[in-house]
């Protein structure tokens, strides 16, 4: 067995427990079966988690056994946890990919590489674990996880949510609602309670060596709530006298926080040495011994000071002294004076690393001190330099309290909530920027405050208010600081457009003009955002015919770019400006070098964004199978970082073009929602977008139209002219020719301006369905033509079945088929069913019998099987595709395997000619 951490004794008899041993039995059966096993075992202190863990072990029979303890004194420690996890594998790290390789070195601070996103760090961790048990099978015990550090608390959840078929088990025990590692709360969780009431008295019986009254046995197990801990601490410490029933029990009981309390006074009984050395103990982390005891020479305690704790039952005795039960530890440094833990701080101080010495030196330190916060501020950088985020504002927020001039201590509150802010601890900023707020002075304070305001309201998705905050701080800005003022206006464009018409205080064009007057062109690198945004804020300030020259010379500038990254949904404001000039191919263009960075950086937020961004380019060209990939995949990498949508609303457009009327029609309502309550106007765009599709196809124009003409009025980027095709459309069938006609004008306007083949075939069709003489035909073959250039095989469809009708009722039968079957072949193959069953009844219309295809299924493989064989078509190796799903090189091997049984392959080179098609998520 392979050992990490502390390892503690067995704790209290295993009673009862069939259902927590049967699910741990299940997880074992699991990894024995060469696939993976997770699960969280929490309850209150002393309910017997420790002990399950320990069955686990035991039951463990070859499995590598790994063991982690949580540790209070070291929760500030970045990685720390994960450090002691994975030591015994660092030997291993050559082996792993080069960026995996960095990431996890610059976690540990093995090396100066910059910090690498968290969820490389993760990858970096779940291949180095996947690697070691390729050798043999492996469990994770991991206990007391309210006492990991965030970092490694996130790192750890996200390995258990990418484990499959990894020959590896992950047991995590912890308490009910401690620490702020919600991070967990979506791998299966048992929640513990104390024994029934027949296990608890049969504890209790065997626990007590003299007489035990029945009636006093049903009163301890009532009052205990059955916790084993409890039960065996009173059938030690209470008197024989009163286990008989002689003389009253105490009260209240010894249990829960009275149990610590107990284990307080007993400690407080003995030596003085003796409970210095238990708090030096409790104080300095599990794996660094020689720190222990060369702060135990300089306090002047030896081992021996150990002695009475291990009588009194404190401590356990082996090969290393111990605390019997980490209640134990809780309840000894929660009771010491505050001088006495300065004391042992300082000792601390003296004997340990450098970075570890400023935060025992600050914990030595008794009021305002600005030499050591100077120090912690060093500290944090070194934190910061490993990706140690949380750490970082752990350190700058002491640092902030040590501090004496307010200006500054204001100062580092704000950059503590900044490292908090990146870490995702939106609480911990709020807290923070309360706490800055009498202290703030001069304009560069107040703007670095209302960031972070603006900040947590985004990442809450919140936009309502963000504007106009952004706003002000720009203005109280002036022109002391082009830069940070170009920085707030930025971000104030992106959240008026995310919150559209609902936002409050200002409007989307006063924004807008502010950052277009606002912005100064620099020498920025081609893959900056700035001019992008620049040129979206120019187009809704002063109008299409200002901003499109604008927009169309910043995609080109992104095309040029080699290297992209997501900054702050750079991938939404791509896709807005690409759909705002109809340019499908810049818009692919970019977004897939975003998709192919984020891959590269690990940065799975990022990567979510622009996979649902690619998704609706995949829709346009109907390719609904990729679309759907990329939706399945941005929502695996949501939920990896903690993001969970609510329904599957982002999915509103596939479902309409594929007639799934119940989850459009759920996913609107949702947006609707969303909108209302959290001020996201932006969703009113893409739902009216997505009904007015589906009511199309279906031929219910006057519903679309009433669709459209909601965001028709508010003209909002993008969907103000990708939906201008479709209400020519709707208002034409409808009878509503003064609605087709405003459409047609803004058509006429911005189609030329754009130039693209998408917006020119468009405007082409919008002019043969308003045009009545014979000159309707010579139109409608530009506009196949035109959309025949560029990916939007939706579009050349629309076009050819629009054509069709026309022929048709010119009864020029021949020719309609030609069209009208062109576009039910096309609309059917994809699963366009509104659009398809239109064609259909169109075709009948002509005489000719219109069959219907047998839906492809991709031969039952799943999304994930899909992704992976179509990169193993593609040439990918087993690694490269494991590196860009975040997954282990098992698990793609065993969907390989399935691929290849359901296939009936027996090679990857023969998985291209299977597949029926070769669409790509990425």
């Amino acid at each position: 067995m392979v050992w990490s951490g502390v390892h503690r004794a067995a704790g209290p008899p295993m009673v009862g427990r069939h259902t927590e041993r049967e699910a741990i039995g299940r997880l074992l059966e699991s990894v024995h079966d060469g696939f993976s096993g997770v699960l969280v075992l929490t309850g209150d202190a002393g309910v017997g988690k420790s002990r399950l863990l320990e069955y686990a072990a035991q039951s463990a029979q070859d499995l590598t056994v790994v063991r982690l303890v949580g540790v209070e004194a070291e929760t500030r420690l970045g990685y720390g946890a994960l450090h002691r996890l994975l030591r015994p594998y660092l030997g291993r790290l050559p082996a792993l990919p080069q960026r995996q390789r960095d990431a996890l070195n610059a976690a540990f601070g093995l090396t100066d590489a910059a910090p690498s996103d968290r969820h490389l760090v993760g990858l970096a961790a779940l291949t180095l674990l996947s690697d070691a048990a390729t050798a043999a099978p492996m469990l994770c015990l991991v206990d007391d996880v309210q006492w990991l550090d965030r970092e490694s608390a996130e790192t750890l959840a996200f390995v258990g949510r990418r484990l499959y078929a990894d020959c590896l088990g992950l047991l995590f025990a912890g308490r009910d609602g401690t620490g702020d590692h919600d991070v967990f709360d979506a791998l299966p969780t048992l929640g513990l309670e104390g024994l029934a009431d027949g296990e608890a008295r049969a504890l209790l019986t065997d626990g007590v060596t003299g007489h035990l009254d029945q009636a006093v046995a049903e009163q301890l197990v009532a009052g205990t709530g059955g916790n084993p801990l409890a039960l065996l601490e009173l059938a030690v410490n209470l008197g024989s006298e009163q286990l008989a029933g002689i003389t009253p029990l105490p009260e209240p009981l010894p249990l829960n926080r009275q149990l610590e309390e107990h284990f307080r006074r007993t400690a407080a009984l003995l030596p003085a040495d003796t409970r210095t050395l238990l708090l030096l103990m409790a104080t300095t982390p599990t794996d660094d011994r020689a720190t222990l005891w060369r702060a135990a020479g300089a306090l002047g305690l030896s081992i021996r000071s150990a002695t009475p704790a291990v009588a009194a039952g404190i401590l356990n005795r082996g090969t290393t002294v111990e605390f019997r039960h980490p209640l134990i530890r809780s309840a000894v440094h929660s009771a010491a004076p505050a001088e006495e833990r300065r004391r042992i701080q300082a000792a601390l101080a003296a004997t340990s690393a450098p970075e570890r010495s400023a935060w025992h030196l600050a914990e030595a330190t008794d009021g305002p001190d600005d030499s050591v916060a100077a120090m912690l501020e060093a500290a944090s950088e070194l934190a910061q330099a490993r990706g140690g985020y949380s750490e970082q504002a752990l350190v700058l927020t002491r640092a902030a309290e040590l501090t004496a001039q307010p200006g500054k201590r204001a100062e580092r509150y704000l950059d503590a909530a900044a490292a908090h802010l990146t870490s995702g601890n939106l609480p911990e900023v709020r807290t923070l920027l309360e706490l800055t707020a009498p202290d703030l002075t001069g304009p560069a304070a107040r703007v670095h405050a209302t960031r972070l305001r603006a900040s947590v309201e985004m990442f809450s998705a919140r936009p309502r208010e963000v504007p106009a905050m952004l706003l002000d701080a720009a203005a109280d800005l002036g022109s002391t600081d082009p830069v940070a003022r170009w920085d707030l206006l930025r971000e104030a464009t992106y959240a008026a457009i995310v919150g559209g018409r609902l936002i409050t205080g200002t409007t989307i064009r006063e924004v807008a003009e502010a950052a277009a007057d606002g912005w100064c062109e620099t020498a920025s690198p081609a893959w900056s955002p700035d001019p992008l945004i620049a040129a979206l804020a120019r187009s809704i300030a002063y109008g299409y015919a200002a901003g499109a020259p604008a927009l169309a010379a910043a995609l080109a500038r992104l095309r040029t770019a080699d290297d992209l990254q997501e900054q702050g949904a750079f991938s939404v404001m791509v896709s807005i400006a690409g759909d705002e000039l109809w340019d499908i191919e810049a818009k692919r263009e970019i977004l897939g070098k975003l998709v192919t960075a984020d891959r590269g950086r690990g940065a799975l937020y990022g990567l979510s964004m622009a996979l649902l961004s690619l998704a609706t380019v995949e829709i346009w060209d109907g390719r609904f199978a990729a679309a759907e990939s990329c939706y399945t995949e941005a929502d695996d990498y949501m939920a990896a970082t903690g993001f969970r949508a609510s329904g599957d609303f982002h999915k509103a457009l596939l479902y309409a073009w594929t007639g799934r009327e119940a989850e459009l029609r759920a996913a609107i309502a949702t947006m609707n929602t969303m909108a209302e309550q959290l001020g996201i106007g932006s969703t009113y765009r893409w739902s009216g977008q997505a009904l007015s599709i589906f009511e199309l196809g279906r031929g219910r124009y006057r519903e679309a139209l009433d669709a459209l003409l909601a965001v028709f009025d508010h003209d909002p980027l993008a969907l103000g002219d990708m939906n201008l095709a479709g209400m020519v459309e709707a208002g034409l069938r409808a009878g509503d020719r003064k609605a087709a006609a405003m459409a047609m004008e803004r058509m006429e306007e911005r189609a030329p301006l754009a130039g693209t083949p998408w917006a020119l075939g468009l405007l082409a069709r919008c002019r043969a369905l308003t045009t009545d003489d014979d000159g309707a035909e010579q139109l409608y073959h530009e506009s196949i033509a035109q959309l025949g250039k560029v990916p939007v095989a939706v579009e050349l469809a629309w076009s050819r079945l629009l054509f069709g009708e026309w022929l048709r009722r010119r009864r020029r039968r021949a020719d309609a088929r030609v069209q009208l079957r062109a576009a039910y072949e096309s609309f059917e193959s994809w699963g366009a069913t509104p659009f398809a069953e239109r064609a259909r009844v169109e075709l009948l219309a002509t005489g000719e019998t219109a069959r219907k295809r047998t839906v492809d299924t991709q031969f039952d493989l799943t999304p994930q099987e899909l992704r992976v064989a179509i990169r193993a078509a593609s040439g990918s190796t087993n690694t490269e595709i494991a590196t860009q799903l975040f997954v282990t090189i098992s698990t793609i091997e065993f969907h390989l395997s399935r691929v290849f049984r359901k296939l009936g392959i027996t090679s990857r080179k023969q998985i291209g000619l299977k597949l029926s098609t070769t669409d790509s998520g990425d």
